[in-house]
């Protein structure tokens, strides 16, 4: 099994961060084929209180869940945080989206143990995987 779909197979909670209400935004639709798809989602943004249907968190360190995947829509300038935070919550995996990439918080998330994915959409390789 490749390491994509290792992963997919692997996870059942994804913490998406940057997760908007916002239906037109792509982690909107991300998120939500995410969670049809059989995923538990947990939204994280300070700017929302629930979306699709679940209680939305401030921040990483505020989640009262284990996380497997944490997907990121911020920008690259936010992420290394985000990954700190990854990896003081003990996630398994840090996704970033196209256009969220920072290598260096990838390798600092790797050098602490979680895998690093950088550069792919989670819902298009979730189509393409075998999960």
């Amino acid at each position: 099994m490749d390491p994509i779909s290792k992963i997919l197979n692997e996870a059942q909670t994804i913490a998406v961060v940057g997760l908007s209400s916002n239906p037109a935004r792509p982690s909107y639709g991300v998120a939500q084929y995410l969670q049809r798809s059989g995923y538990r989602i947990i939204p994280v943004n300070p700017n929302e209180r629930q979306v699709l249907g679940e209680d939305a968190y401030p921040d990483l360190l505020s989640v009262p869940y284990a996380i497997d995947i944490v997907d990121i829509f911020r920008r690259p300038e936010y992420v290394p945080e985000i990954v700190q935070q990854a990896i003081a919550k003990g996630a398994k995996v840090v996704w970033m989206q196209p256009g969220t990439e920072n290598y260096d918080a990838a390798d600092l998330a790797q050098a602490a143990g979680l895998k690093a994915v950088a550069g792919m959409c989670l819902r298009v390789q979730h189509k393409h995987a075998t999960v």
